[in-house]
């Protein structure tokens, strides 16, 4: 870790390999550079999304991947990518305490990802069991292939922003690294957070819904990470779906709605957060703080 000062100052070759251990892409890195030095974290945040999402093109979006081992794949961590072996670890603490058919269960979901969409399946892994990975992977493999590379790149975006923070010591004081979108469910008929239920966001894109992330509710029943910190979604309508049949099934209860979808109006930078409500019979939602 250094201080922005610090990384502000170092020679291109060097920031260079500092940011290669966040994102691969050259388009990505060589942008940044191009924008130092960075006055505060704060915009070396906003920066790079900036750069991810209106520089970098599909291509380097694959790029980036790349950069990355199949999830559970734990043992390409000491071979394949050196450089980010340490973080990568960490980011996949959960996954290594997974029992053997889980992991199995992950290397045929990657391999028919991969065989798919022809790149290696990227998710946030930070906080997620082997399980609730597994359920977005599942989840992600009904996409087709326009669209899951916009899901792929949110998630990679994410990925780079909390490596931006193990860099750079600011970050952990001085920058808002909250989502632009969260949400939180709560089974009123138990009293309890809905944990593990799969909500996707979507937006329109070509006339159509279009995928934006898919996550799974922790312990508390929150998805913190809905989009990346530093990124602000477009002005617009979007509809978050939670999969309530897949959250009753698992945990051993009958319910009459099979999903629930909740359309929303973003219309500014400020912070929207759409909980949920529900019970077996009924649902209510609100625009929360």
């Amino acid at each position: 870790m250094m201080t922005l000062n610090e990384f502000n100052n170092l020679s291109e070759q060097d920031a260079a390999n500092s940011l290669e251990k966040c994102c691969v892409s050259k388009t990505w890195i060589t942008t940044m550079i191009q924008n130092m030095p960075f006055t505060s974290a704060d915009e070396m945040l906003h920066k790079a999304a900036n750069i991810w999402y209106n520089t970098c093109l599909e291509a380097d979006w694959i790029e980036a991947f790349q950069g990355h081992p199949k999830i559970g794949d734990v043992n390409s961590l000491k071979e394949k990518f050196a450089n980010t072996t340490a973080w990568a670890t960490n980011e996949q603490g959960k996954v290594a305490e997974a029992d053997d058919v889980t992991i199995q269960e992950l290397a045929i979901a990657n391999s028919l990802y991969e065989e798919k969409y022809g790149y290696i399946f990227i998710v946030n892994a930070t906080g997620k069991s082997a399980n609730d990975i597994l359920s977005i992977i599942k989840t992600r493999l009904h996409n087709n292939k326009g669209d899951e590379i916009y899901v792929g790149m949110n998630e990679q975006h994410k990925i780079t922003v909390i490596r931006l923070a193990k860099l750079i010591e600011e970050f952990s004081n001085n920058v808002d690294m909250s989502s632009h979108i969260t949400t939180h469910t709560l089974d009123t008929s138990t009293g309890i957070p809905a944990n593990e239920m799969l909500i996707t966001l979507k937006g329109i894109r070509d006339d159509q819904w279009k995928p934006i992330s898919t996550g799974i509710t922790n312990t508390d029943g929150r998805i913190p990470d809905v989009l990346p910190a530093g990124y602000k979604i477009p002005s617009g309508t979007y509809v978050m779906i939670f999969n309530t049949l897949n959250y009753y099934e698992s945990h051993n209860q009958k319910g009459f709605y099979p999903e629930v979808s909740i359309q929303f109006t973003v219309k500014d930078k400020s912070h929207y957060h759409i909980p949920l409500l529900i019970n077996p019979f009924g649902y209510t939602t609100y625009r929360g703080s």
